[in-house]
């Protein structure tokens, strides 16, 4: 359970000096896009910061969003946070298991009632009863209701959770819903991604931790900071884009010069996240650096958007044709395209349906 020590007390016990406190505390102004004039109430937060306590709830899921977490390296906020937290349920990671593990749950629940942050990955089976997913003789429905009236707030973590993910993919068999379908007298946070990238979940932990408050929110409940802007406009291979210069096959030449991947179905130019600055493990890449396309996974209904090969958009007739003919001339051409390209991918968007690169051309031709 959460104790009464404070993080400062907590950072003293395991040798953090106070250089790497503070260089702790600029990481997180700079994580959650806070002015560099902020670093010294975080200092002064957190070294009088009490854990807070955590109960973490899987159900329609596949662990992935558990197994991003643990793929955090330290010295990072990753490590730091889920040091200094008090995660006191999560079925992947706690020792306890059975009656001792929902009496964990219980204890915590009832020590912290008001004050606990609720953590949750996976969507909830409301079909049949919900009987397709459940935890010591509940369902994933009554254990999310029973836990949602104590906390705080709530913390979606993954696709799943936020919007249904995979799980609730047509024909949803399960009747699978996402938790802001079933708890609306809450607070709450969405992290969606297939998993998401782990400064995103603990990001958002430790913005909570020190200021005592969720971060700014998009209309879809994700923050800011993270999926604020789309993966399209931080593209590596953007510039590509706007010469025309496309790979038609994983394995053409233009895929082994790194050229954009929208004709094999890249969804960045609809997709918000992290993942072209933030990347994976350890910074080291991310799909589209990979040599894949973004599939849009940190978007609702990302399963029933088409075909993940099917291209979204391309830009207006033969771009690249018209940079060999003149490189003036593309580039005329490749910022009127990109202007129309703009609004059908809003539209694509919205509506959730693949965009034919035959729309794009009459959109010239008029």
């Amino acid at each position: 359970m959460s104790d009464n020590k404070t993080l400062g007390e907590h950072l003293r016990e395991r040798g953090v000096s106070r250089r790497g406190f503070m260089k702790f505390c600029a990481a997180t102004a700079s994580l959650m896009a806070l002015p560099p004039a902020m670093i010294p109430a975080i200092a002064e937060t957190l070294q009088n910061a009490r854990r807070p306590s955590v109960i973490w709830l899987s159900f329609q899921e596949c662990t992935g969003c558990t197994e991003s977490l643990t793929r955090s390296h330290a010295p990072t906020v990753e490590s730091l946070i889920f040091d200094y937290i008090s995660l006191d349920y999560h079925h992947t990671l706690q020792a306890a298991s059975g009656e001792a593990a929902e009496q964990a749950r219980e204890a915590a629940m009832k020590e912290n009632w008001g004050k606990y942050l609720l953590v949750v990955d996976g969507s909830i089976p409301q079909r049949d009863g919900g009987v397709y997913s459940t935890i010591a003789g509940m369902t994933n429905l009554e254990m999310l209701q029973e836990v949602a009236k104590g906390a705080a707030a709530i913390v979606s973590v993954g696709t799943c959770a936020a919007f249904g993910g995979l799980p609730k993919a047509d024909p949803n068999p399960t009747g699978a819903a996402a938790v802001s379908q079933i708890v609306t007298d809450k607070p709450i946070v969405n992290i969606p991604g297939c998993p998401p990238i782990p400064v995103a979940i603990t990001g958002v932990l430790a913005q909570y931790l020190t200021l005592g408050k969720l971060p700014e929110m998009d209309h879809l409940g994700r923050p800011k900071a993270f999926y604020g802007q789309n993966i399209h406009d931080r593209c590596y291979r953007r510039p590509f884009y706007e010469r025309g210069q496309f790979a038609e096959t994983f394995d053409d030449e233009g895929a082994k010069k790194g050229w954009c991947l929208f004709k094999l179905g890249c969804k960045g130019p609809t997709t918000y996240n992290a993942c072209a600055t933030a990347k994976w493990n350890e910074g080291t890449s991310f799909p589209i650096q990979s040599g894949h396309g973004c599939i849009g996974c940190s978007e609702p209904d990302f399963w029933d958007a088409g075909g993940f090969y099917k291209a979204l958009s391309v830009p207006i007739g033969d771009a690249a044709g018209a940079i060999t003919a003149a490189a003036a001339a593309a580039a005329a051409a490749g910022l009127a395209a990109g202007a129309v390209n703009r609004y059908h991918k809003q539209v694509a968007q919205a509506a959730h349906e693949p965009l034919k690169v035959e729309e794009l051309s009459r959109e010239e031709k008029s």
